[in-house]
């Protein structure tokens, strides 16, 4: 071991500028923080969208549309998904179980028939809701469509 090689033990420094402790440190006085205003103050804390006191963009840019909280979101399952199913499994009946055995939805989602593609297999169909054009294209097969 020579001088040349000698290093501080691990930890043993520190390798952030240490701030406030007077001035030979070069780094006393404000502390780096400027003159005066919020952001020399201790407890300091920038809001979110402040902008030094000029109106904030959110409040600038104008608000439009309406979210309805009673909405509801369906899955959409089309003729043509069943009609597949049915054919692929076999199936008279087609609930929402089936539907989750088949991957197409996870069983919290509404699920709503709609009218595109053809049915050709006579189908009972459980679902939350039921277009005008599905419904009717189920019971001109022959099958049911249920709501649940």
């Amino acid at each position: 071991m020579k001088l040349n090689n000698l290093k501080p033990a691990e930890g043993s420094t520190h390798s952030r500028r240490r701030i406030g402790r007077g001035p030979g440190s070069g780094l006393g006085g404000t502390s780096t923080r400027g003159h005066k205003g919020a952001k020399a103050r201790s407890g300091y804390k920038r809001k979110i969208g402040f902008e030094g006191g000029q109106m904030p963009l959110q409040r600038r840019v104008p608000k439009g549309g309406f979210k309805n909280i009673n909405h509801k979101e369906y899955f959409a399952v089309n003729l043509s998904t069943l009609q597949k199913l049915a054919e692929e499994k076999n199936l008279t009946k087609i609930g929402i179980a089936e539907l989750i055995a088949a991957g197409l939805t996870n069983g919290k989602e509404l699920v709503k028939v709609l009218g595109t593609g053809e049915l050709k297999a006579k189908v009972d169909v459980e679902a939350n809701a039921f277009s005008k054009t599905a419904e009717e294209a189920i019971k001109a097969v022959g099958g049911n469509a249920t709501k649940i």
